[in-house]
């Protein structure tokens, strides 16, 4: 299924300091063998204007990058949605809104193991509500939400330094906006480089 790019750009537009839809950002810092160096869980609002400008910038990296190219949908099969899934992870850490640090160190713990990219990152974990508005016949909103749209955006980036992240290589977007909507069987994976694999083999289990 084709992604949206207007789809896309509604979302970002959510995306801005002034105008943003994001309750909390977690997060770890790996090491290069895929092992926990440290993790952080923090309201996103209580981030300071130059914090808020920088998370922002590397969340927009994934989400508004060229459509169907390095941002590509993944649909998941039934049996990737049974009990112990990457799915089934992801649907009870966007139900609680990253507020279980058990759930998240599980998640990191399961991303360590099978994202190896051979050098220190760090994982951003952005979760969102977006109260979509109802668009009239004319495409005209007409102010009251149609449907909240509860989100995750998890992004993948290189570590140097003091724990400075750079720009993300890969991520992803869960559930899918698809047809401004929340669709649960469906994930926007995002990868820098247009090779997907990486992101593929969190989803195929």
């Amino acid at each position: 299924m084709q992604i949206n790019r207007e789809d896309m750009l509604e979302l970002t537009r959510r995306m801005t300091v002034s105008r943003n839809c994001f309750g909390r950002l977690a997060g770890a810092y790996m090491d290069e063998e895929g092992f926990v160096d440290g993790t952080f869980n923090t309201h996103f609002q209580k981030l300071s204007g130059a914090d808020k400008t920088r998370n922002l910038k590397i969340v927009k990296a994934a989400v508004f990058s060229e459509t169907n190219v390095e941002l590509k949908q993944y649909r998941f099969k039934q049996e990737e949605k049974k009990p112990g899934s990457t799915w089934q992870l992801l649907m009870a850490l966007r139900e609680c809104e990253l507020k279980n640090d058990a759930l998240l160190l599980s998640f990191y713990e399961y991303i360590g193991e099978r994202y190896l990219p051979g050098y220190p990152y760090g994982i951003y974990v952005f979760q969102g509500n977006y109260d979509v508005p109802v668009k009239g016949s004319d495409k005209v909103r007409q102010g009251e939400s149609e449907e909240v749209y509860s989100f995750l955006v998890c992004t993948f980036c290189p570590v140097s330094g003091d724990y400075e992240m750079g720009m993300p290589e890969h991520g992803f977007l869960f559930p899918a906006f698809s047809d401004r909507s929340t669709d649960v069987d469906a994930v926007n994976i995002f990868a820098a480089d247009g090779d997907h694999g990486k992101m593929l083999k969190l989803f195929q289990k």
